[in-house]
Protein backbone atom coordinates (compact mmCIF):
# COMPACT_ATOMS: atom_id res chain seq x y z
CA UNK A 1 0.00 0.00 0.00
CA UNK A 2 2.80 2.40 0.86
CA UNK A 3 4.58 1.79 -2.44
CA UNK A 4 1.35 2.54 -4.34
CA UNK A 5 0.54 5.61 -2.27
CA UNK A 6 -2.63 4.11 -0.84
CA UNK A 7 -3.64 5.41 2.60
CA UNK A 8 -4.75 2.96 5.27
CA UNK A 9 -6.28 3.03 8.73
CA UNK A 10 -6.00 0.40 11.45
CA UNK A 11 -6.49 0.01 15.18
CA UNK A 12 -10.09 1.29 15.18
CA UNK A 13 -12.63 -0.44 17.40
CA UNK A 14 -15.38 -0.54 14.80
CA UNK A 15 -17.81 -2.24 17.20
CA UNK A 16 -17.55 0.64 19.66
CA UNK A 17 -17.91 3.13 16.81
CA UNK A 18 -21.04 1.32 15.56
CA UNK A 19 -22.61 1.41 19.02
CA UNK A 20 -21.90 5.14 19.35
CA UNK A 21 -23.50 5.92 15.99
CA UNK A 22 -26.44 3.64 16.79
CA UNK A 23 -27.18 5.60 19.96
CA UNK A 24 -26.43 9.14 18.75
CA UNK A 25 -27.16 9.01 15.03
CA UNK A 26 -24.96 10.21 12.18
CA UNK A 27 -21.95 12.07 13.57
CA UNK A 28 -19.24 14.36 12.28
CA UNK A 29 -15.80 12.78 12.25
CA UNK A 30 -12.15 13.57 11.62
CA UNK A 31 -8.80 11.82 11.40
CA UNK A 32 -6.03 13.06 13.69
CA UNK A 33 -2.35 12.46 12.96
CA UNK A 34 0.21 12.16 15.71
CA UNK A 35 2.38 15.24 15.97
CA UNK A 36 0.00 17.38 13.92
CA UNK A 37 -2.76 19.74 15.11
CA UNK A 38 -6.21 18.18 14.65
CA UNK A 39 -8.26 19.55 11.76
CA UNK A 40 -11.43 21.47 12.55
CA UNK A 41 -14.76 19.72 12.41
CA UNK A 42 -16.59 20.76 9.24
CA UNK A 43 -20.37 20.36 9.16
CA UNK A 44 -21.48 20.07 5.50
CA UNK A 45 -25.08 20.71 6.54
CA UNK A 46 -24.24 24.35 7.26
CA UNK A 47 -23.25 24.93 3.61
CA UNK A 48 -25.57 25.30 0.65
CA UNK A 49 -24.31 22.17 -1.08
CA UNK A 50 -26.87 22.58 -3.85
CA UNK A 51 -25.09 25.71 -5.07
CA UNK A 52 -21.81 23.78 -5.11
CA UNK A 53 -23.05 20.93 -7.34
CA UNK A 54 -25.63 22.61 -9.60
CA UNK A 55 -24.93 23.48 -13.21
CA UNK A 56 -24.09 27.13 -13.86
CA UNK A 57 -25.64 27.33 -17.34
CA UNK A 58 -28.80 26.32 -19.16
CA UNK A 59 -28.53 22.95 -20.93
CA UNK A 60 -30.96 21.36 -23.39
CA UNK A 61 -31.58 17.69 -24.11
CA UNK A 62 -33.98 16.17 -26.65
CA UNK A 63 -35.83 17.99 -29.37
CA UNK A 64 -39.52 18.38 -30.14
CA UNK A 65 -40.93 16.59 -27.10
CA UNK A 66 -42.94 17.78 -24.13
CA UNK A 67 -41.03 20.84 -22.83
CA UNK A 68 -39.82 20.28 -19.27
CA UNK A 69 -37.70 22.58 -17.09
CA UNK A 70 -35.47 20.70 -14.65
CA UNK A 71 -33.98 22.56 -11.71
CA UNK A 72 -30.53 21.05 -11.23
CA UNK A 73 -30.03 20.74 -7.49
CA UNK A 74 -27.55 17.90 -8.02
CA UNK A 75 -29.40 15.92 -10.66
CA UNK A 76 -28.71 12.38 -11.77
CA UNK A 77 -28.18 12.12 -15.51
CA UNK A 78 -30.49 9.13 -15.77
CA UNK A 79 -33.39 11.44 -14.97
CA UNK A 80 -32.64 13.32 -18.19
CA UNK A 81 -32.11 10.15 -20.21
CA UNK A 82 -35.40 8.61 -19.10
CA UNK A 83 -37.41 11.79 -19.68
CA UNK A 84 -35.98 12.18 -23.19
CA UNK A 85 -36.69 8.50 -23.95
CA UNK A 86 -40.27 9.04 -22.77
CA UNK A 87 -40.72 11.93 -25.19
CA UNK A 88 -39.67 15.03 -23.29
CA UNK A 89 -37.49 17.98 -24.24
CA UNK A 90 -35.57 18.82 -21.08
CA UNK A 91 -34.18 22.26 -20.30
CA UNK A 92 -31.82 21.96 -17.32
CA UNK A 93 -31.39 25.21 -15.38
CA UNK A 94 -29.27 26.21 -12.35
CA UNK A 95 -30.74 25.82 -8.88
CA UNK A 96 -31.25 29.59 -8.53
CA UNK A 97 -32.68 30.15 -12.02
CA UNK A 98 -35.59 32.58 -11.81
CA UNK A 99 -38.71 31.42 -13.67
CA UNK A 100 -41.06 33.73 -11.80
CA UNK A 101 -41.24 36.38 -14.50
CA UNK A 102 -40.34 34.19 -17.46
CA UNK A 103 -42.67 33.45 -20.36
CA UNK A 104 -44.48 30.14 -19.91
CA UNK A 105 -42.84 28.15 -22.71
CA UNK A 106 -42.74 24.87 -20.80
CA UNK A 107 -45.36 22.33 -19.78
CA UNK A 108 -44.01 21.34 -16.38
CA UNK A 109 -41.14 21.57 -13.91
CA UNK A 110 -39.03 18.82 -12.34
CA UNK A 111 -37.12 19.47 -9.12
CA UNK A 112 -34.11 17.16 -9.04
CA UNK A 113 -32.38 15.36 -6.22
CA UNK A 114 -29.40 16.95 -4.47
CA UNK A 115 -27.36 17.11 -1.26
CA UNK A 116 -27.66 18.85 2.08
CA UNK A 117 -30.29 20.74 4.01
CA UNK A 118 -33.13 21.72 1.64
CA UNK A 119 -33.86 24.91 3.61
CA UNK A 120 -30.57 26.39 2.35
CA UNK A 121 -31.83 26.27 -1.26
CA UNK A 122 -33.95 29.33 -0.46
CA UNK A 123 -33.99 30.74 -3.99
CA UNK A 124 -35.36 27.51 -5.41
CA UNK A 125 -38.04 27.42 -2.71
CA UNK A 126 -39.08 30.99 -3.53
CA UNK A 127 -39.36 30.15 -7.23
CA UNK A 128 -41.41 27.03 -6.52
CA UNK A 129 -43.82 29.07 -4.39
CA UNK A 130 -44.39 31.34 -7.38
CA UNK A 131 -44.88 28.33 -9.67
CA UNK A 132 -47.49 26.94 -7.28
CA UNK A 133 -49.41 30.22 -7.46
CA UNK A 134 -49.29 29.97 -11.27
CA UNK A 135 -50.48 26.34 -11.06
CA UNK A 136 -47.47 25.03 -13.01
CA UNK A 137 -47.31 21.20 -12.89
CA UNK A 138 -44.40 20.09 -10.69
CA UNK A 139 -42.69 16.78 -9.89
CA UNK A 140 -40.08 16.67 -7.13
CA UNK A 141 -37.54 13.88 -6.60
CA UNK A 142 -35.57 13.37 -3.35
CA UNK A 143 -34.33 16.86 -2.40
CA UNK A 144 -36.89 18.17 -4.89
CA UNK A 145 -39.56 16.46 -2.78
CA UNK A 146 -38.34 18.36 0.28
CA UNK A 147 -38.16 21.66 -1.62
CA UNK A 148 -41.73 21.26 -2.85
CA UNK A 149 -42.87 20.52 0.70
CA UNK A 150 -41.15 23.63 2.06
CA UNK A 151 -42.62 25.77 -0.71
CA UNK A 152 -46.08 24.44 0.14
CA UNK A 153 -45.65 25.33 3.81
CA UNK A 154 -44.57 22.02 5.37
CA UNK A 155 -41.40 21.51 7.41
CA UNK A 156 -38.35 19.26 7.12
CA UNK A 157 -35.95 17.81 9.70
CA UNK A 158 -32.58 16.10 9.98
CA UNK A 159 -32.94 12.34 10.36
CA UNK A 160 -31.00 10.37 12.94
CA UNK A 161 -29.56 7.97 10.37
CA UNK A 162 -31.10 8.73 6.98
CA UNK A 163 -32.09 6.26 4.28
CA UNK A 164 -29.14 4.99 2.27
CA UNK A 165 -29.83 1.77 0.40
CA UNK A 166 -31.44 0.19 -2.66
CA UNK A 167 -34.12 -1.70 -0.73
CA UNK A 168 -36.21 0.87 1.12
CA UNK A 169 -39.86 -0.33 1.15
CA UNK A 170 -42.41 2.41 0.37
CA UNK A 171 -46.16 1.93 0.51
CA UNK A 172 -48.49 3.78 -1.87
CA UNK A 173 -51.14 5.37 0.36
CA UNK A 174 -53.73 5.05 -2.42
CA UNK A 175 -53.27 1.46 -3.59
CA UNK A 176 -51.54 -0.08 -0.57
CA UNK A 177 -48.87 -1.53 -2.87
CA UNK A 178 -45.32 -1.65 -1.52
CA UNK A 179 -42.40 -0.75 -3.78
CA UNK A 180 -38.71 -1.42 -3.24
CA UNK A 181 -36.93 1.89 -3.79
CA UNK A 182 -33.46 3.42 -4.00
CA UNK A 183 -32.73 6.23 -1.55
CA UNK A 184 -29.84 8.36 -0.30
CA UNK A 185 -30.92 11.22 1.97
CA UNK A 186 -30.41 12.52 5.49
CA UNK A 187 -33.32 14.98 5.66
CA UNK A 188 -37.03 14.22 5.53
CA UNK A 189 -40.42 15.91 5.28
CA UNK A 190 -42.51 16.04 8.45
CA UNK A 191 -45.68 14.29 7.35
CA UNK A 192 -47.65 15.87 10.20
CA UNK A 193 -46.88 19.38 8.94
CA UNK A 194 -48.61 19.12 5.55
CA UNK A 195 -50.92 22.06 4.84
CA UNK A 196 -54.57 21.66 3.84
CA UNK A 197 -54.98 20.10 0.41
CA UNK A 198 -51.72 18.12 0.57
CA UNK A 199 -51.77 14.38 1.18
CA UNK A 200 -49.11 11.81 1.96
CA UNK A 201 -48.51 9.76 -1.19
CA UNK A 202 -45.92 7.23 0.02
CA UNK A 203 -44.85 6.10 3.48
CA UNK A 204 -41.71 4.19 4.44
CA UNK A 205 -42.72 0.74 5.70
CA UNK A 206 -39.72 0.51 8.02
CA UNK A 207 -40.00 3.70 10.04
CA UNK A 208 -43.24 5.37 8.92
CA UNK A 209 -41.53 8.48 7.53
CA UNK A 210 -43.06 10.43 4.68
CA UNK A 211 -41.86 9.36 1.22
CA UNK A 212 -44.09 11.36 -1.10
CA UNK A 213 -46.64 14.16 -1.42
CA UNK A 214 -49.56 14.80 -3.71
CA UNK A 215 -52.01 17.67 -3.85
CA UNK A 216 -55.70 16.87 -3.82
CA UNK A 217 -56.56 19.27 -6.66
CA UNK A 218 -53.39 20.86 -8.02
CA UNK A 219 -50.92 19.27 -10.50
CA UNK A 220 -48.17 18.81 -7.92
CA UNK A 221 -46.53 15.68 -6.57
CA UNK A 222 -43.17 14.45 -5.28
CA UNK A 223 -41.34 11.36 -4.08
CA UNK A 224 -38.43 10.98 -1.66
CA UNK A 225 -37.01 7.97 -3.49
CA UNK A 226 -35.48 7.70 -6.98
CA UNK A 227 -37.85 6.40 -9.68
CA UNK A 228 -35.01 6.80 -12.20
CA UNK A 229 -32.43 4.77 -10.24
CA UNK A 230 -30.05 3.41 -12.91
CA UNK A 231 -28.84 0.38 -10.90
CA UNK A 232 -32.40 -0.33 -9.76
CA UNK A 233 -34.62 -1.38 -8.27
CA UNK A 234 -37.02 -0.68 -11.10
CA UNK A 235 -40.78 -0.54 -10.81
CA UNK A 236 -41.52 3.11 -10.06
CA UNK A 237 -40.68 4.60 -13.47
CA UNK A 238 -44.42 5.00 -13.95
CA UNK A 239 -44.20 8.10 -11.75
CA UNK A 240 -42.25 9.89 -14.50
CA UNK A 241 -44.53 8.46 -17.19
CA UNK A 242 -47.64 9.56 -15.32
CA UNK A 243 -46.29 13.09 -14.88
CA UNK A 244 -45.50 13.42 -18.59
CA UNK A 245 -48.83 11.94 -19.63
CA UNK A 246 -50.76 14.41 -17.51
CA UNK A 247 -48.94 17.51 -18.77
CA UNK A 248 -48.89 16.26 -22.37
Amino acid sequence: MASEGIPGLTGVDTRALTKRIRMRGALLGRLEFEGQPPPAFVDPNTRNLVAEVSTTRVERYGRGGVPIVMFDCGRKNNQIRMLVDMGAEVRVVPWDHDLRGAKRDYAGVLLSNGPGDPRLAARTIETVRALLRRRVPILGICLGHQILALAAGATTYKMKFGHRSHNQPCVDANSGRCYQTSQNHGFAVDGDSLPAGWKSWFVNANDGTNEGLRHARGPWRSVQFHPEAAPGPTGTEWILEEFLAEIR
